[in-house]
């Protein structure tokens, strides 16, 4: 039977290369930071990283590190176990509860990763008299969670408050019991900020909770890094925030929900990822509490962030590039044609400086772009060369 099958997924798998939209998986052979050393699938040696969700550099900051040794040592390497059987240790709670105080919510719970957390939450809370209103440019977690869900779905165009406001009369008008809006914080291939102060506004005229996914913001935008409802000033009018550990918060994996008591409290009885999956190793528990510890003083390195993130998109535009507008650490270089960002990432690879062409399925067709990310760990001259090579490798192309 597979003989069969083989031809068919060969076929498909043709198609993909031949299209531009095939996604090689280069491997490194050092531990995630602003420099890499790639060992295969691209040029050897040690490349700038401009590709990592490493915003705040602390993948492998020496404090994180040590406190993962320690907790090796203490906690053991991993639960075998979900939370509700023998998987519970003191150090998931004490993180649970560092969330909750840092994001300003009442109580949060661990996932796996924030793919899982955003799979768990529409099917527990939301029934078939409910009704999600999800922006069109969420992450795939949440739209794979709406579907879990058998809530009636309404999508409204990304950021766009007149036609939030049209999909919320129309779940009202369908009889909607429970109305909630689901958005990014950040949209993670634009750039793209929530308006969150409108979005809640509309909440509150309509009786519709809020739900935001703040993977892409939390350690680094707002005043102390507490993400967009910081910013925006909105942190006591969001019902649901989740995020993930994998990003900012050391880069590692896990993500959490944090939320009013009764939905955590909800989700830690119903919701399935959570109650089938291992619990999060306490290694990785234990060294987010030192992440935690570092955001407390960690003024300097968004500092730093937001000078590299003003320095590489000042200089693209200057030097002609197409760089969607914002102040986000995300900052994607539009290319249109998915084979010509390929091969630009390719060229920027051979020059040094590592980072990934965008295409479809991921980005719509005829918008494939090189999504350019940076860090705090990334010094003036790194974010220079990588402009630099951007330039260089354009003139090769032609």
């Amino acid at each position: 039977m597979f003989d069969n099958v083989r031809e068919d997924l060969q076929a498909t798998l043709d198609e993909i290369v031949a299209a531009g939209l095939h996604k090689p998986e280069r491997v490194i052979g050092t531990p995630q930071s602003a420099t890499v050393g790639v060992t295969a699938g691209g040029r050897p040696g040690e490349v700038l990283n401009f590709c990592a969700n490493n915003y705040l550099g602390l993948a492998d900051h020496p404090d994180v590190i040590a406190a993962g040794h320690a907790a090796l040592d203490r906690w053991g390497y991993g639960m075998a176990s979900v939370r509700f059987i023998c998987g519970t240790q003191e150090v998931h709670k004490e993180l649970e509860a560092r969330l909750s105080a840092f994001l300003g919510q009442e109580d949060t719970i661990l996932y796996s990763s924030c793919f899982d957390a955003n799979g768990g939450v529409f099917e527990t809370l939301l029934g078939a008299e409910d009704a999600v209103i999800s922006d069109a440019l969420n992450h795939a977690s949440i739209i794979d969670g709406i579907r879990l869900s058998k809530a009636k779905r309404f999508r409204y165009a990304n950021r766009d408050m007149a036609d939030l406001e049209t999909q919320l009369k129309a779940a009202a008008e369908a009889g909607a019991r429970r109305k909630l809006i689901v958005t990014d914080g950040v949209f993670s291939m634009d750039g793209y900020v929530a308006p969150l102060a409108d979005i809640c506004d509309l909440a509150e005229r309509y009786d519709a909770m809020v739900m935001v996914d703040d993977s892409h913001a939390v350690g680094f935008v707002g005043p102390g890094g507490r993400g967009t409802p910081e910013l925006h000033g909105v942190m006591d009018r969001v019902d649901i925030i989740t995020g993930t550990l994998g990003k900012a918060l050391g880069g590692a994996s896990g993500g959490y929900v944090a939320a009013r008591a009764e939905i955590v409290a909800l989700l830690r009885q119903r919701s399935r990822p959570y109650l089938f999956s291992n619990s999060l190793a306490p290694v990785i528990a234990a060294a987010s509490l030192t992440v935690l510890d570092l955001l407390e003083s960690a003024g300097d390195l968004r500092e730093q962030l937001a000078a590299n993130t003003k320095l590489f998109r000042t200089r693209m535009t200057e030097e002609g590039f197409d760089v969607l507008p914002g102040d986000h650490a995300i900052a994607p270089v539009m290319i249109g044609d998915a084979a010509v960002a390929g091969r630009m990432a390719e060229l920027l690879l051979e020059r040094g400086v590592y980072v990934i062409g965008f295409s479809y399925p991921v980005v719509p067709q005829g918008q494939a772009r090189i999504r350019v990310q940076l860090s705090a760990a990334h010094s003036t001259e790194d974010v220079n060369r990588a402009v630099d090579a951007f330039v260089e490798a354009r003139a090769q192309l032609g």
